[in-house]
């Protein structure tokens, strides 16, 4: 398949790009500096994609858009999460209707925060969307992929949690202080953890590519957890002690306190019912397993 990307030298993007590769597949990324061959160009800022985008594109997974904790959460940084996210699909959305011999899969971003959070619900694809501005952004976000649908492409929404790597993401943030015997667990630690493995991630978007799954599909493990059973795991896989709660005080002095409250003090446990009864098959379905193998290689 000639597969284009949208952020395809983020996180996701690059390990998506290199098990695509390995398969013999050709991947078209989206780029933002002058294109080069085999390359397409775009701009969000200037709300602009190449004529022609995706003529003889058979599939685009659109993975672009600002970090959401790149920032404290002023009013500039929230417009920008917005921004780089509806502006985007809407280009990406009409370049695929315009397109010639066009792609017939469009596997958009979105996040699980679209469902807000939550201390003890269960969400899963049928859940409706929550509050919140994560929840706001990921409304708006998939709505703007609307002009895509009905036109003989199928799209779906790749509602994604906490991506697990030790090359980026969370992870990585949390790593040194775990390794010097200074992690544990955020607040109560009650709050829920939806995570996936970075193989996962990867190897759900290349079964999505090919499946006839439309809408929304939790990209998550089937097992969340816990912010304390995380923390626990985490220790018990680099071999350190977690017994140091973090208090609030001190990530919302940093973050600042909607940020913070959002990303780190709050959860949602969400399950992938539509992978699952698709017949995806988890390489890491387990937390500790999928620590191992990121961590112990």
């Amino acid at each position: 398949m000639r597969i284009a990307i949208t952020g395809a030298s983020g996180l996701v993007g690059t390990a998506l790009s290199r098990r695509l590769r390995s398969s013999g597949h050709d991947v078209v990324p989206v780029v933002r500096h002058p294109p080069g061959d085999n390359e397409i160009g775009w701009s969000i800022d200037e709300r602009r994609i190449d004529d022609g985008a995706f003529d003889g594109i058979d599939g685009v997974v659109h993975l672009a858009g600002a970090g959401i904790a790149d920032a404290r959460w002023t009013d500039d940084h929230k417009r920008a999460i917005r921004e780089s996210r509806t502006v985007g699909t809407a280009l990406v959305a009409n370049a695929v209707t315009a397109a010639k011999n066009g792609p017939s899969v469009l596997l958009s971003g979105s996040a699980i925060g679209i469902y807000g959070t939550s201390p003890d619900t269960t969400f899963d694809e049928q859940s409706p969307v929550g509050t919140g501005f994560l929840a706001e952004v990921c409304e708006a976000w998939e709505s703007a992929a609307a002009p895509a649908t009905g036109e003989g492409t199928r799209v779906a929404f790749l509602r994604t949690g906490i991506v697990l790597s030790a090359h980026g993401g969370a992870l990585k943030k949390q790593l040194p202080l775990f390794k010097f015997g200074l992690g544990g667990k955020m607040g109560s630690g009650e709050q829920w953890q939806s995570w996936i493995h970075i193989d996962d991630e990867v190897g759900a978007i290349i079964h999505l590519l090919t499946s006839s799954v439309e809408g929304p599909v939790n990209l998550t493990a089937p097992e969340p957890v816990t912010n304390a059973t995380f923390t626990d795991a985490l220790g018990e896989t680099l071999g350190r002690p977690t017994f140091l709660p973090i208090p609030k005080f001190g990530p919302k002095l940093l973050l600042g306190g909607e940020l913070a409250d959002n990303l780190l003090f709050t959860g949602q446990r969400v399950v992938p019912h539509v992978l699952t009864d698709d017949g995806y098959e988890f390489a890491h379905p387990n937390l500790g397993d999928a620590l191992r193998d990121l961590l112990q290689k």
